[in-house]
Parts: C-alpha cells; structure tokens; sequence
C-alpha cells in the first residue's frame, strides 16, 4: 500500500508502525452529477444513513459498488462489509428488488425505474483486529470512525460508484451539527443551516468518483491550523479526544518539515494545499491499532497514539507525514495504467513498487539529513535499520514479480519489504548517479526527468519503464535494476558504502527502553500471566545501571499493574519513552519487591552500525558530501 506504517513490537508488546477511469458504458441518457448525501445527524448505533441519487437510467440493469481496494493500499479492505440496510426505490417511492452479487456489489434490475438508493454504514475503527494491517480489512488511516465527538470520513468507505459512471461528477452533501468543527479540501459550493440554527449542510463538488476516494474530511470536536509553507497552503486538523495534543502544538514541527522537503524538491511542481487529518487513538480496545498513515493526491490521513509525549509524536511525524507528502513526486506526477485506470472492485497492480514507495520512503529519509534536520550518524543508523528489517524479510525475491501479484500468497507477506528494501534500492541508484556523473545527478534528477516526461495526466507503459530510466540515466543502472529488482540476487551494499568511504563496523548503538535489534526485551510467561525481563536486558545500558537482572517480574510501569492483557497498552508507552522522564517502575524479584524511580537517560548497547572509514579517499568524500548534500 501507499502507506507508511510504524512497525513495532510483537506478541507482548505491539505497535503497529504511505486517477481516470475507462469508461465501460452508457447507462445514462444524460451526463449529470451523482447525487450522494451523508447525515451525521441521524446516526444510530454508530451506523450513518447514506442516499446517492445516480439520475435517470437508460440501461435495463446497474450494478452499485462499494469498493474492494482503494488506491494507496496494497490489501482488501471490503468496505461493503460495513454497509447495512441496503435498499433501492422507484420514481413513486417503493422499494425495488436488487441482487447482492458479491461481498461490494448491489445489481438492480429494471434500472429504468431506480431513483435512488440508501443504506446504512458501519465505522471500522471499533471492529478493527489488533494490528490494523495485514488482514481483510481497512489499514486504520483508509478506515472510517462514527462516534459523537469525531468522524473520520474517508469517503471511499462511504460512497460507492456505478460502473460506468465513475467519470461524473459527483455532488455530496453532509449534514451535521452547526457547532462541528469541518475540515475537507473537496470545493465547497455551498452551506445551509437549519430553521432552528442546529444542523448545517455543507454541499461539495467532486470532478469524479477519483476525487470522492481522493479527499478524505474529518468533522466533529476537532481543532485546525492553516499556514502557508512558500506557495503552499498547509491545514492541519487534529483529534485528541484527551486533549493531550493540538494543531498548534504541531504546527512548528509541520512547518519546518514541509519548508525541509520543499527545499529538497527544488522546482519539482508542487500541490498549492494539502491537507494533514491526524487522528489521535486513545488507546482502548474498540480505537484504531493501525499506526501510519494513508497518502493521496493533496492529503494524508495519520493514525498515532495519542500516548506519544509531544517529542515523540514530532518524530513520528516528521517521518510518516515527509513519506506520504513526497508522493506528490510519484505516484502523483509518474505512475503506471494501473494507477492511472485503478479499479476499485478487480485492481491490478504495477511492478514498480520499489519506486512508488521504495524512493518515496529514501526521499523521506534522505532530505532529513540533506536538509540538516538530522546528522550524518542518524542517517546512517535509520539505513542500517532498513537493511536489517530487510533481511527478515525474502530478500531474494523479485521485486517486480512481488509489487505486479502483491495481494497473493507468498508476495502479500512481503509487502511491508517496499519500505526497507525498496528504500535501499532507491539508495543504490542515488549512489550510482553520483558516481557515473562525478555527483552531479542522482535519484532525485531521475524522478524531476520522469515527471517532466509523464506528468499527472500521462502514466507510464509498466513493461518499458525499466528500459527507459536505464536510457536516461547509465547502464550500470539498467544493470542494478534487472539484477537486483527485476532479478532476484540480494544486494551487496558495502559495495555501494565503499564508493562513499562508509563501511558495516562495529560501535556503541543507542538503545530503545524495551526494543533491540527489532526483538523485545522482555518475554511473557503464559501460566503464570507474568512479564519479564530476558537475558537481552544485559546489553542495554540503562537498565544495567538500574541493576535490572534478567527473569525479573515487572509488576507495574508508573502506576499501571503490569498484565498479559494490557502489555501491548502499557509497553507501547515504554516503547515511546525519552531520555530525561520520571518513570517508576516495580519488580520481583525471587519475592522480593524492588522500586526504581528514576530520570531515563540514553541507554546504549553495541552492535553493527554504519560508519564512516578512516581511510576514505577524498574521491570517496566528495561522493559522499555530493550523496547526502547535493
């Protein structure tokens, strides 16, 4: 999918963590809008009525549908699953037979008479498995929420298309409270409020079903801040239903990031606004566990744990919201028929993951150091963790082949690879154009060149874009790519660290409170309903000089007892731990109850990291300086 996800911890602990349409007919005599309308105000049971008012019909039989995939994800999310009620009326207001043909598809014969149609839809947040990813259903930033207070409205899960109108436009009207806060950048052609000053309807205008599934809207009790970032306009909305973070808390953090990554991607064509929903989950069992975010055109919608203290939440950012932004670079200006024709009940997919969200993920990550937000030693760790959450994954495995049949079995597990190894392609690539042109080209000229060529408007032939990059850039790039991308041999990166003076050795590492070398330092013991430290808790420093042994029983964590049940809940909050905290935590040991309460401080453990070599030539220096500043 076209999403960045935070990936966490697992088993005891879990946290989760970035077009047009052929036409197939003519069902109508007259080309006019698709009238849709969604009434927050009639809800019932967390399910919201929804009427879509298509025109008059000239066919004999229509098929309504809701969608299966939605474009920036690589998994099914079904969401008529989540429709109730369904029914169709004639022109004298009676019900009319229809045939559910499939899990999203309603077929109404005798179309000639259908007015309208209503249903009811069910959110997905509240039902969501642990993880939010991964399975039949909506990644949490693609989802829906229903509650009094908030409503996240991914359209998509909301409004469905008939086949062969999905290039009309499309009128939508939400009614709600007056006194909700709306936040939406679909056009707003007008807005009525109610005799008694109570209820509001705002109408809005979509070119095409495209721009339904393209502009997600939040509404409710949430607070928004609009700024200008050069000729950007940037909104950001925020929803903290504990009020723990704001839109003006975040703001500085935004402002400084979109400035960093607009700088970066100098005179490539940028959106004039674009729209950041951040949805703050509380944390309980019926909130959303999808950590990421979902990117479009001009927007992303972020799904975060409202637990994170405020720097935390700011790094979290910084790197899911920088992912989804630089998809204005591609799938936006260069992508693939499939993108460009999606189909949201049979999608196919392109081949090249490892671009569309490979180089999105290293631009995410290599303007943080070009733009000196981070220093050359981040870096090198954020890319040494990419190569090994990549080796956990196959890594001899054809990237083509995985991205061209990602919802199948075995290549659906491989997915989350796009941002590890796919990031680390578009890295190779970057150090191979500095090279063959003494530094002055890299990735970042390549995708400028391709969206010169292609553009929003012109997708690419899937099966030539290999040839064509390797005609505008050198062979040892077509090489790279039908060796390591289309063919399936791992690559060697300290061939690619040599050129630059970098080099795989051995140093201090900074340690996470709960979290090293992608395992957890604490295990759970099943019978018993226990948590505890394991032997891994030995190499990390601060709970060394905490005098912390493994086989310790961990009882509380400032103030919360300690369970197989909550883990996930309460080590998610040690995960996100910073230096200088007051924390207390309670342990046993062989009966015996030890207190810590102390101010965390970096703990370190030591292990392979990327450093830079002693002997690096000034060859390999400039090449460096040209990489990672150019």
């Amino acid at each position: 999918m076209n999403t960045k996800t935070i990936m966490g911890l697992v088993v005891g602990i879990l946290l989760a963590s970035c077009s047009a349409s052929k036409k197939s007919g003519n069902d109508l005599a007259i080309n006019s809008p698709v009238e849709t309308s969604i009434d927050l105000s009639k809800v019932t049971n967390d399910k919201v009525p929804v009427t879509i008012n298509p025109g008059r019909f000239t066919a004999q039989t229509v098929t309504y549908r809701l969608p299966k995939v939605v474009q920036g994800t690589y998994s099914i999310s079904n969401f008529g699953s989540y429709i109730d009620d369904f029914k169709a009326f004639d022109y004298s207001g009676n019900e009319m037979p229809f045939e559910k043909v499939d899990t999203n598809s309603w077929t109404i014969a005798d179309a000639k008479k259908l007015d309208k149609i209503t249903y009811f839809v069910n959110d997905t947040y509240d039902i969501e498995e642990q993880g939010g990813i991964g399975k039949e259903q909506p990644f949490s930033p693609a989802g829906t929420n229903i509650e009094p207070d908030n409503y996240v409205l991914n359209l998509h899960g909301f409004i469905g298309y008939f086949d062969s109108l999905k290039s009309n436009q499309y009128k939508l009207d939400v009614t709600a409270p007056a006194d909700y806060m709306r936040s939406s950048a679909l056009q707003n052609i007008s807005s009525k409020t109610s005799e008694d000053g109570t209820l509001m309807t705002s109408s809005y205008f979509a070119p095409r079903y495209f721009d339904i599934t393209d502009n997600p809207m939040m509404y409710g009790d949430l607070d928004v801040e609009e700024f200008q970032v050069g000729d950007i306009k940037i909104v950001l909305s925020v929803y903290s239903p504990n009020k723990v973070h704001s839109s003006a808390s975040l703001k500085e953090t935004i402002f400084k990031m979109m400035k960093a990554q607009k700088t970066f991607l100098g005179d490539i064509n940028s959106t004039p606004r674009y729209d950041i929903y951040l949805y703050l989950s509380p944390g309980e069992e019926d909130s959303p566990k999808g950590f990421g975010a979902l990117e479009h055109h001009t927007s992303t919608v972020v799904v975060m744990p409202e637990a994170m203290d405020e720097e935390a939440l700011a790094d979290g950012m910084i790197d899911v919201v920088s992912h989804e932004f630089f998809h204005i670079v591609t799938p936006l200006s260069v992508h693939s028929e499939d993108v460009h024709y999606f189909d949201y009940n049979n999608p196919t997919f392109s081949k090249h993951l490892w671009m569309y969200e490979g180089v999105t993920e290293y631009f995410a990550t290599l303007f943080q150091v070009n733009q000196g937000l981070v220093d050359d030693s981040k870096f090198y760790s954020d890319i040494y963790e990419k190569i090994m959450a990549s080796k956990q994954m196959n890594d001899a495995m054809s990237f083509t082949i995985m991205s061209e049949n990602v919802l199948k079995a075995p290549y659906k597990d491989e997915y989350l690879n796009v941002y590890q190894k796919g990031a680390l392609i578009g890295m190779c690539i970057d150090i191979l154009m500095r090279e063959e042109s003494n530094g002055n080209r890299g990735i970042l000229s390549l995708m400028k060149e391709l969206s010169n060529k292609y553009g929003k408007n012109k997708p690419f032939d899937d099966d030539k874009l290999i040839g064509e990059i390797t005609a505008m850039t050198y062979p040892s790039v077509g090489e790279f790519l039908n060796t390591h991308v289309v063919g399936d041999l791992p690559i060697n990166y300290n061939e690619f660290f040599e050129k630059v003076g970098l080099e795989i050795g051995e140093g201090k590492i900074e340690a996470n409170y709960i979290l090293m070398d992608g395992a957890p330092i604490v295990g759970g013991d099943g019978q018993k309903g226990t948590i505890f430290f394991t032997d891994k808790v030995l190499k990390n420093s601060f709970w060394v000089e905490q005098g912390v042994q493994p086989n310790d029983v961990i009882k509380s964590i400032d103030g919360t007892e300690l369970t197989l049940q909550n883990a996930n809940q309460v080590l998610q909050k040690v995960f996100m731990w910073r230096p200088g905290k007051e924390v207390e935590v309670i342990f046993d040991r062989d009966g015996e109850e030890i207190v810590i309460k102390t101010t965390t401080t970096q703990g370190y453990t030591s292990g392979e990291k990327i450093v830079e070599k002693p002997d690096a030539t000034e060859t390999q220096k400039a090449l460096r300086a040209a990489w990672l500043r150019g």
